[in-house]
């Protein structure tokens, strides 16, 4: 992941925001100080990891699986808030 920088990293995350916007609503949140957070904390994982198991592919595995727990947990807490009627 050497080629991967915390400017690239954020741009990317910033286009994929743009394809497809989150709704905060009004949420008290900075949307950019979030995003900056997250990026920040992924990539300091990444170090930490990389050291750990050097092997990209078995780490590919991993986010992967993270990636789809992830979307999985969003997808009932979607539905749950559906069912509640709090979100359109």
């Amino acid at each position: 992941m050497a080629l991967l920088t915390r400017e690239t990293l954020l741009q990317l995350v910033r286009d994929v925001e743009e394809a497809d916007p989150i709704d905060y609503a009004d949420l008290p949140f900075d949307e950019e100080g979030l995003l900056e957070l997250v990026v920040d904390s992924l990539l300091e994982r990444e170090l930490r990891f990389s050291v750990d198991e050097p092997d990209l592919s078995r780490r590919l595995l991993v986010y992967l699986a993270a990636t789809a727990r992830l979307s999985l947990e969003n997808m009932v807490l979607h539905a749950r808030l559906l069912r509640a009627g709090l979100e359109e």
